[in-house]
């Protein structure tokens, strides 16, 4: 099966989680391997769709789940 190109995520739940781990924009930004202006547009939902390896970054940094951080309806991925 091939790997998808882009998964959609639920900027407002990882925004939350990361303000309830006490986690700044910049810290969880370097961590993904983004720049925090990219952070700041997922969160704000103005991108939604990110490349599987940045979404993996932030859902492994935050410690998220899943179900916590992809949009409704997205398709779950095995955490490796």
């Amino acid at each position: 099966m091939p790997q998808r190109s882009t998964v959609e995520v639920d900027g407002s739940a990882i925004r939350r989680i990361r303000k309830l781990a006490g986690v700044d924009m910049s810290m969880l930004a370097s961590q993904a391997g983004i720049t925090a202006n990219y952070l700041s547009r997922i969160e704000t939902g103005s991108r939604n769709r990110v490349r599987p390896s940045v979404y993996a970054a932030l859902r492994d940094h935050l410690s998220a789940t899943d179900d916590e951080i992809l949009a409704p309806g997205e398709a779950r991925t095995k955490r490796t």
